[in-house]
């Protein structure tokens, strides 16, 4: 888009909201573009495909992305076994890499958030070849081969640049990970167990977003509008946690965690699979496997730190059940801090806190997000908000897609998905610019306002976009190591940094007015926030504790508990909150599979970005000139 339409664009934008709320105060261009209800132009020609790719622009395309890819793959596993050990090696190495994440990476996210059931199905089974093609290249001897006499030479690693030295090093990991010294019949019994849970995998991520549904009758009638209808069932997709209604939440609670018994086997069955995978390899369990080369280096043999952490956040055990606890918290921050969240909403609408993120990314980084109009086709949703993110003197860094509203079968986990990791092209002389998606489930605007978030929702959302300026000012030579796509220990510490920006009055005063009149969020009642955060937050990093201990757990040796009772038992013991009866949360655990054996990154990210939050920019938030 020319400067001079993004112009005339922002002027229509502003326009509207003046013409809907003409008591609102003004908003910036892209503070305005939320909080305005989405005007497609109706194109009958133009017509591209999800995300600009023009074969999806229906599901047979994905067949076709996957041959191309599949053609590329060839060519370049010819070029990295053929050419000169050196720069060129590695390249072709990430070249290859890319080809397949492009494809996989734009699949893997339309198979969970795409509104038509063919063009989940069609990514579904891209996901399976690519991923089936990509286990297959991790054991291939040769391509291997290629890079060991590339490490093996210390004339030559010594003049590769340390970047290039540690992403060689990276592809060599993955090789070793995966089986590579073992014999052929052993290889390809590891590529079979890697392409079985590429199926469980898929199998449990999918079962772990959808709604459970309860017979209408069983809810009281007037709680029925709490929840989507499904004929003569009420589904029940989330847990309400914001819900003032104690009933909805705990009606929430029972039911949307209520066990699902093909679940359950299949998240048993997964954990099996992966003990057996990393056995075959040389682990000990799949925990030793997924844990070499990180931080932690071995699994917790005794969780001592877990244990002290845990006493110091909760000595008495003094709560009685698991629902109650939430319920208490609830109360607490109700009562006794007075932060109602319909009480901040109104200051915290959608527009105004893009408006606040996009001040404090100006003025920290000198980066700008404007608002695009998508092509017809690029999305898959009338409601998705397309971003530009543009630096001051450097230009277009990436692009931003905002999936934030509610709609059925959309999962109802807050996540970032990259949908392609910047890399420098050596082949074209240009840099690859990223693309990534960010998904929520907020509320949709009304006739008479904006979307208005909770002070979870806003925080909520300021994480996940800290995942997303990750991606975008990572400018690393290579994609495999680009943004999130960094060591998992430390994956977390941008998105958890941006949640003290949250809640920082020096930052919450630019942005948090009232949408209608346009006053000012009170200093007072962000004070109450923090401090009701500093009781509530012991509480959630006790529940983070259970659940790193949980996930180290069910990635050690088999158990001969199934994982609800390994659940309960760990829960007593890192949360100090008995089980409640007849549920399965952790069919509700996603992080699973992408964090399988490392949710303590969690806890690791959150102490260093505490540290850095304390030692850069707790005196002034909003200093760009401050070093990290």
């Amino acid at each position: 888009m020319s400067a001079c339409k993004r112009l005339l664009y922002f002027v229509r934008q502003r326009s509207l909201w003046t013409h809907v709320r003409r008591n609102v105060t003004t908003w910036s261009p892209v503070g305005a573009a939320f909080n305005a209800k989405p005007h497609r132009r109706l194109n009958l020609i133009e017509k591209n495909g999800l995300f600009g790719v023009p074969e999806l622009s229906c599901p047979a395309g994905f067949q076709a992305a996957t041959e191309t890819a599949l053609k590329n793959t060839e060519r370049l596993v010819g070029k990295a076994c053929s050419c000169s050990p050196g720069v060129e090696t590695v390249e072709s190495f990430d070249q290859l890499s890319d080809g397949l994440c492009k494809v996989a990476d734009l699949a893997d996210f339309v198979k969970v958030a795409h509104p038509d059931p063919a063009f989940r199905e069609a990514a579904e089974k891209t996901c399976i070849e690519i991923g089936t093609v990509v286990e297959k290249l991790n054991t291939n001897v040769k391509l291997c081969k290629s890079l060991k006499i590339l490490l093996d030479n210390p004339d030559i690693v010594a003049k590769l640049d340390p970047n290039t030295r540690k992403v060689a090093e990276l592809f060599m990991f993955d090789f070793e990970i995966s089986g590579i010294h073992l014999d052929d019949k052993l290889r390809k019994e590891a590529v079979a167990l890697h392409v079985k849970l590429l199926d469980l995998n898929n199998e449990f991520l999918v079962g772990a977003h959808l709604p459970n549904r309860i017979a209408r009758s069983a809810i009281p009638e007037h709680l029925h509008l709490h929840f989507a209808d499904e004929g003569s069932f009420i589904q029940v997709g989330g847990l309400h946690a914001d819900s003032p209604d104690d009933l909805v939440r705990e009606i929430a609670y029972r039911i949307y965690l209520y066990p699902n018994a093909d679940l359950v086997d299949c998240l048993e069955e997964l954990l099996k699979c992966r003990y057996k995978l990393a056995k075959l390899v040389g682990y000990d369990s799949y925990g030793h496997r997924a844990l070499k080369g990180t931080m932690a280096k071995t699994p917790a043999k005794d969780f001592k730190m877990m244990r002290n952490m845990k006493k110091k956040l909760n000595p008495r055990n003094s709560v009685s059940d698991f629902f109650c606890s939430q319920h208490i918290l609830y109360i607490m921050e109700i009562f006794l801090y007075n932060i109602e969240p319909s009480l901040y909403s109104p200051y915290l609408s959608l527009g105004a806190c893009m408006e606040g993120l996009n001040n404090l990314f100006s003025q920290l980084y000198g980066v700008s997000l404007m608002s695009e109009h998508p092509s017809a086709g690029e999305v898959w949703s009338e409601d998705v908000r397309k971003l530009a993110v543009v630096h001051e003197t450097e230009g277009l860094l990436g692009y931003i897609y905002c999936d934030f509203y509610h709609r059925q079968h959309k999962p109802q986990q807050d996540c970032h998905f990259t949908i392609r990791g910047g890399r420098w092209c050596q082949e074209t002389g240009q840099y690859q610019l990223p693309v990534v998606v960010l998904m929520l489930s907020l509320p949709h605007p009304t006739k008479s306002a904006p979307t208005l978030l909770t002070p979870g929702m806003m925080e909520n959302l300021f994480h996940e976009m800290g995942h997303a300026m990750h991606s975008m000012l990572g400018r690393t030579r290579y994609q495999h190591v680009t943004g999130t796509r960094c060591a998992t220990d430390f994956a977390e510490v941008p998105s958890i940094l941006m949640e003290y920006f949250a809640t920082d009055y020096r930052v919450l005063s630019q942005f948090a007015r009232h949408y209608e009149t346009g006053q000012p969020l009170p200093e007072s009642m962000v004070a109450r926030l923090c401090e009701s955060k500093k009781v509530c937050g012991a509480a959630d990093i006790q529940l983070q504790i259970f659940y790193a201990v949980l996930d180290q757990i069910y990635h050690s040796k088999p158990q001969s508990r199934s994982t609800t009772e390994i659940l309960k038992e760990m829960q007593q013991k890192f949360y100090g909150l008995p089980y409640t009866p007849n549920t399965a949360w952790q069919l509700r655990f996603s992080h699973l599979i992408g964090y399988g054996a490392k949710y303590y990154s969690y806890l690791m990210s959150r102490a260093v970005a505490s540290m850095v939050w304390k030692q850069c920019f707790v005196q002034d938030p909003l200093n760009s000139k401050t070093k990290v």
